[in-house]
Formats: structure tokens, sequence, C-alpha cells
């Protein structure tokens, strides 16, 4: 049982449940999920567990700052936990995500502090494109034609 989950949420007045515990194992264990995977997953265990209890304790551990989401492209968004920080590349094209550490974006991060004064948060982020597969292709098509 994660004792530090179980004091955060007595700190807040509220209790431990064996939903919760499942749900937060579930997202620790599948890294990158949606909640209807999570749900699949805490189903193998509790099968009575529904999706509206997921997305509610998906949301409630989003509040406690213990999981985050990420959209990933169209369609539900991908839960991680908060210790998961990455930058997803997302090719448009094949679906394919690379992670790359936050730390490549920090030139990005230090030019929208000081322009706009907007602090960039890389590790809640996907920038969509196309993967080196899906764009080689597309770059050689334009060399064969000779433009």
């Amino acid at each position: 049982m994660d004792t530090s989950l179980r004091h955060t949420l007595h700190k807040r007045g509220m209790r431990m449940t064996p939903q919760r515990q499942l749900v937060l194992d579930a997202v620790r264990e599948l890294q990158h999920a949606t909640p209807e995977r999570i749900c699949g997953h805490v189903q193998r265990v509790a099968p009575a567990v529904n999706i509206t209890t997921v997305y509610r304790t998906l949301d409630l551990l989003e509040g406690l700052d213990l999981v985050r989401h990420t959209h990933l492209g169209h369609g539900a968004p991908s839960y991680s936990t908060r210790a998961h920080e990455h930058v997803h590349l997302v090719c448009h094209h094949c679906g394919d995500v690379t992670e790359v550490p936050p730390e490549e974006l920090t030139d990005l991060i230090e030019r929208m502090q000081e322009r706009f004064g907007f602090v960039l948060d890389p590790s809640h982020l996907a920038l969509s494109g196309r993967c080196r597969a899906c764009a080689e292709p597309a770059g050689a098509a334009v060399e064969a034609s000779g433009s």
C-alpha cells in the first residue's frame, strides 16, 4: 500500500480505497496509458471497477500532483506518474511516440520566458511532426524529382 498516497488523502480528509491504489499502481506499471487501458488493467484484479471510477480517480490523483496527463494526438489523454518526465515527439503520420529529455528544449524554454514571461513545462508536452522514418521517404522523393 502506498503510504504517501494514504497520508496525502488523510491530510485532505479523504480515505484510501483499494480502487485508488489500483489505479495509481496501474499508471505506474503502464507508464503511458489512456483511462480505458488503465481501467482494463485494474479490472484484471477488480472486475467491478468501472471507467467512471477510473476517470474520477485519475482526476483526484492529478489534483494531488501524483499523476499527469498528456495529449499524444487525437483521442483520450495518456496518463503517467509525476516522476515520469520527458517530452513526447508524436509522428502524426505513423503514430510513433519518441521520448526525449526535457533538457532538449532548454533554448526554447529560456526564449519563452525571456520574450513572453511564460514558464513552459516541457515534461507535460507533446510535439507533433514526422518521425525520421516517415520524413525520409518524403525528402528522398523530393530529391529524386530534382526539385
